[in-house]
Parts: structure tokens; sequence; C-alpha cells
């Protein structure tokens, strides 16, 4: 499925809801973790989104693109410890991490297949698309 903008991408989507979700938790957190826990955490949430707009602004150059979708990826997994510390120091309810471990999980699983699959997604002639349906995560109402 052809899409207009990076924004319009399901794994973008999560990523940027995924963020926002973080962003509220840690309003609740202690003021000791202003500058730690909750800095590092907003910080690698948002970096995941903020990756995948610069990997689409690269993807004339599948290297580049690969680069920056892997730097993605990385923040995604240094997210999900982030909040393996949250649990741990017990900021975060079970059923919250749970949650948000699966779609950080689902969000990686998407990264990997749009790294995979790079040289559709690049060129001079390349149109931003949407990845097949086996890696979307349906959404819980909350």
């Amino acid at each position: 499925m052809k899409v207009a903008d990076y924004k319009e991408l399901r794994v973008y989507k999560l990523a940027f809801d995924s963020a926002m979700e973080i962003f509220e938790l840690g309003r609740s957190w202690p003021s000791e973790e202003r500058y730690s826990l909750t800095d590092q955490i907003r910080r690698s949430s948002r970096s995941v989104c903020t990756n995948i707009a610069e990997a689409r602004r690269k993807r004339r150059y599948e290297a580049a693109f690969i680069s920056k979708l892997s730097d993605s990826h990385g923040e995604a997994a240094e997210t999900e410890v982030h909040l393996d510390f949250a649990l741990r120091c017990g900021y975060v309810p079970a059923d919250k991490h749970a949650r948000l471990r699966n779609q950080y999980d689902h969000i990686c699983r998407q990264l990997t297949k749009m790294i995979d699959d790079a040289s559709s997604w690049c060129g001079a002639g390349c149109e931003l698309r949407e990845a097949g349906p086996e890696y979307v995560v349906e959404r819980e109402s909350m």
C-alpha cells in the first residue's frame, strides 16, 4: 500500500503513540529520576520516531536508509531496557510494561522487515509504501 508520508506508516504511528504513552507514564515518576531514567526513556522512545523520519528522507541511498532504520531499531531496544528498569523500580505496572514491551517488539520486527527489504524502499524512483500486515500489532483500547 502506498503512503504519502512517513507519518502514515503503521510502524511510525505505533512508535509515536508508544512514545507519548511513555511520556505520560514518566510524569508520575519520582523527581530524582527526572534527569536519568525519565529523560533517557523519553529521548530513546522519541528517537525511534525521528530516525524513521530521517530514514524516509535518506531513502535515495540504500546504505543511509538502512543506517537510520538501524539507529531507530537500536533506540527501540534501548527503550525496552529503560522499561525494564522502570518495572523493577516499581514505576510502571506490570500490565503496562508487558503491553509496551510487546509494542516495541512489534516496532523492532517492522523495522527489521524494512531493513531486510531496503532495496524495494530505496533508489531514485522509490515510493513510500506500507509493509505487509504480518508485522502489525492491533492496539488495545486504553
